[in-house]
């Protein structure tokens, strides 16, 4: 079991698996038409084979796996199964687990959420879940207070590459503590606040959503402010970000980054997966190789 009863914080656990496999976080995001296109149905049994073939490609390869958790839940009770069994899969194969679930609201609503997802009692047991700050940094509390309590961690939503999203995270604070910031640039700081009581650990508890397709400048962002905060980073291959750029996207923090690709390993159908993950991984230790 991967975490808790005094076992290694999530920022220690994270640092350590990215040093001795790869950066690279596997998404198992099972859309209707791949898994049409895989000849699997959109069931128990079919959501449950499409989890497995990622998880055992992503094995001593990747870091993390990121299961998407929108594809499973649309097939409702079966799709929780399948989810649970794909869950199980992963921890048996010592991959750290993130549930891209985006969850995001006030009191024992939160809570309850963080308890679903991240305590080490809970049904799913992941070993961070993704939140959304819109509701204001300080809503989630709670959930950084459980994660902190079972070894997990959070990765917060800050700047995504969705373009609703840029009006609203690029517009600039009014007043509190973070004014004359953008939106984005404030929860980067929260983020950053929140992880300086973590002490001498390599990365931090409290991680950030950070789009690879967007100039993190736009929104008003430096390396700086990240801190320790490990970054997960979707947009590599099917959007657009090439890994190649890793040092150019987010310069002294690029050891930070979660390199995550869901849609471009799968083009090469089941039988093509294990390898695209390995040419991942080999493409991140040749960016991160590089000159520093």
């Amino acid at each position: 079991m991967p975490m808790g009863g005094g076992a290694a914080s999530f920022g220690v656990r994270l640092a350590s698996a990215m040093a001795s496999r790869s950066a690279l976080c596997v998404g198992i995001d099972p859309h209707a038409a791949t898994l049409a296109a895989w000849g699997l149905g959109r069931d128990e049994e079919g959501l449950t084979a499409f989890g497995a073939t990622l998880v055992d490609a992503a094995a001593g390869r990747a870091a993390v796996v990121k299961p998407q958790i929108a594809f499973f839940e649309a097939a409702g009770v079966a799709g929780f199964r399948a989810l649970d069994a794909t869950l199980r899969r992963a921890r048996d194969a010592g991959l750290l687990v993130v549930a891209d679930v985006k969850r995001g609201d006030i009191g024992s609503t939160g809570d309850d959420y963080a308890e679903a997802w991240i305590d080490r009692d809970g049904p799913f047991r992941a070993d961070a879940m993704t939140v959304s700050p819109y509701l204001g940094y300080g809503s989630l509390r709670g959930t950084i207070d459980t994660a902190r309590a079972n070894g997990a961690g959070v990765f917060v939503l800050a700047a995504t590459s969705n373009p609703e999203a840029r009006v609203l995270q690029t517009a600039v604070l009014a007043e509190g503590p973070r004014a004359g910031r953008t939106v984005a640039a404030g929860i980067v700081e929260d983020v950053a606040d929140d992880n300086r009581n973590a002490g001498d650990a390599p990365l931090g508890d409290v991680g950030l959503v950070l789009g690879a397709t967007l100039d993190l400048g736009d929104f008003g962002i430096s390396g700086d402010d990240i801190g320790i905060a490990p970054v997960l980073a979707p947009g590599f291959g099917a959007q657009g970000a090439r890994i190649e750029d890793l040092r150019s996207l987010y310069g002294s923090r690029a050891e930070q980054v979660l390199v995550n690709e869901s849609r471009g390993l799968l083009v090469d159908g089941p039988d093509g997966v294990a390898a695209l993950v390995a040419d991942r991984a080999d493409r991140i230790a040749a960016a991160l190789g590089a000159a520093a």
